[in-house]
């Protein structure tokens, strides 16, 4: 094995290394992850609503203001077909 194959394989190595690194990492910060909701269901807080509230703080307003008009208007549409069938029926 010529010196630069060592060099490519030591290099190989230390990303390995690394993402295994992070990997390890990530899977503990989930763990804490649960723990805090966990703590939080312990709580009496709905976990659901929480992870929907960190979902929505994660998009721009526009973001968020474009889907709440959709939702509005997507409900209102089947509300308003709800009541024609029921006028038809």
């Amino acid at each position: 094995m010529s010196e630069s194959d060592s060099q490519v394989g030591d290099r190989i190595h230390a990303i390995i290394e690394r993402v295994e690194q992070i990997e390890s990492e990530l899977k503990e910060l989930n763990e804490a992850k649960k723990e805090i909701f966990a703590e939080a269901k312990g709580d009496g807080f709905d976990v659901k609503i929480l992870k929907e509230i960190i979902k929505l703080r994660k998009q721009e307003q526009a973001e968020r203001d474009e889907r709440d008009m959709l939702l509005d208007t997507y409900m209102r549409a089947m509300e308003a077909a709800e009541k024609t069938a029921r006028k038809a029926a």
